[in-house]
């Protein structure tokens, strides 16, 4: 049985806490670059494919796929409008398009490959996601994707816990939610692993800034109305400050890394 997302954050709020974030993106995201970067590396070999980089963000992969498979027969998509206005000067694709990616504004059999790095956590519907996938490749293309599940952040949310029980760190689908929608979408499942990737921090200001720098900050219902109480952060870190390693405040994502091919 799937373990449905109980509450999932509003399209729009995503959307507008990632527009907000555009510009303060890039100097944060090194989780962002090695993740994507890892996926890069699993992509099998293609050649002038049509690509999509879908949840594209600040168009830095969509650069790369460019380098690796040419400009003119690229696509970046997003449904952060501000990041699309940061991404498009910078180029890597022919088209940069406002977009959902549980409804992919595409034709059917478009594309030879589907690229997307830490976007789709943030879809309610994965199904869909994967649905819109097998509607829009071609026979032999390819979906790559990398995703947070549950457990992301668990360093910070068994901190909160300590403090209060309202909700305050973004929930994520969990891993075999993945495993049981890829292997019911239809796609051939070529590889789909979990992996742990720990970041260090110096104090807990360093690691709520770089979340709200992201737009990557509590999106959920069920967060606490207006600002935290001085002593309520106080509690926090100082439950925070037990796990404190000799790197410092441990932050560990839960990373699924998945490569799926549509059926010839």
């Amino acid at each position: 049985m799937l373990e449905q997302l109980p509450v999932v954050p509003d399209k729009r709020r995503v959307a507008a806490s990632f527009s907000r974030s555009a510009g303060s993106y890039d100097a944060v995201a090194s989780l962002q670059r090695q993740v994507g970067a890892q996926l890069l590396a699993r992509l099998p070999h293609l050649t002038s494919p049509r690509w999509l980089d879908l949840g594209c963000g600040t168009g830095h992969f969509t650069r790369l796929l460019a380098e690796r498979f040419g400009a003119d027969s690229g696509a970046a998509l997003d449904l952060a409008e501000g990041m699309l206005h940061h991404a498009r000067p910078r180029g890597g694709a022919r088209h940069f398009i406002v977009g959902d990616a549980e409804a992919l504004p595409l034709r059917d059999a478009s594309l030879d490959l589907i690229y997307s790095s830490l976007a789709v956590q943030w879809c309610g519907d994965f199904a869909a996601v994967l649905g819109e996938a097998q509607r829009v490749l071609r026979p032999g293309g390819v979906l790559a994707f990398s995703s947070l599940c549950a457990g992301t952040l668990g360093e910070l949310r068994d901190s909160w816990r300590a403090v209060d029980g309202f909700t305050h760190v973004n929930r994520f689908r969990a891993f075999r939610d993945y495993e049981t929608l890829c292997a019911e979408s239809g796609l051939e499942v070529s590889t789909l692993e979990r992996r742990a990737q720990t970041l260090h921090f110096t104090d807990l200001r360093a690691l709520t800034r770089s979340l709200k720098d992201l737009g990557a900050h509590n999106l959920n219902p069920g967060r606490p109305d207006g600002l935290t109480s001085p002593a309520r952060i106080r509690a926090l870190a100082a439950a925070y400050e037990r796990l404190r390693t000799p790197e410092g405040l441990p932050a560990t994502y839960q990373v699924v890394y998945a490569v799926l091919n549509k059926r010839l």
